[in-house]
């Protein structure tokens, strides 16, 4: 009898700005290129076996999955060395069962809306193709979630969530961007930190 063979799996460590995440990276992607999952705590992670079993981990707060990378966000009272190995092998063993990371299909891009206005359409091409690349390198993702009069309003997801430097890539690095390529834009701020 054959024994089905495992999906190879190759996962190396990043360290990131937030102290208490560390990114996963594996070998092939987990999410389509733009597309992110963020699971706040176990609840929310119905439509994920992966965020499900990484957060039978008491010390596992939060579970990030993008683009060919998992943040695992960590309780404070924990130490990576204590963690870090055991959350590795349980990523590594699930997904080389060769089963999805999440079990979510989109009908439609959930990036763009055509009923955006030309404003929004303009912010969400900016934010995709100059901010989400460099929040991703660190664990992370930026998300667009609103434009009135003036000011944009995203959600940090990820490593960045919770990160003590997220304001001031906020305010120094995308909204002088976004100022500077949109003159509509007054100011950016973060929904939910």
């Amino acid at each position: 009898m054959l024994e089905a063979q495992k999906k190879p799996v190759h996962l190396y460590l990043e360290a990131n700005p937030n102290p208490n995440s560390l990114k996963f990276v594996v070998n092939f992607m987990l999410a389509d290129d733009g597309v992110s999952f963020d699971f706040p705590d176990e609840q929310h992670a119905e439509n994920s076996p992966l965020a499900k079993a990484l957060f039978n981990f008491a010390a596992v707060e939060r579970v990030f999955i993008a683009a060919n990378f998992v943040t695992v966000t960590k309780k404070t009272d924990v130490t990576w060395e204590s963690i870090q190995d055991h959350i590795r092998d349980q990523i590594k063993s699930y997904l080389e069962t060769g089963k999805p990371a999440v079990n979510t299909q989109f009908e439609a891009d959930p990036l763009f809306d055509e009923n955006d206005s030309e404003t929004v359409k303009k912010i969400k091409g900016i934010l995709d193709e100059y901010i989400r690349p460099a929040v991703e390198q660190d664990g992370g993702a930026i998300v667009f979630h609103s434009f009135q009069e003036g000011v944009v309003k995203v959600l940090l997801q990820g490593a960045c969530s919770g990160c003590p430097s997220s304001t001031v890539t906020l305010k120094a690095g995308i909204e002088n961007l976004l100022k500077g390529m949109l003159p509509e834009v007054k100011s950016v701020e973060a929904e939910g930190i």
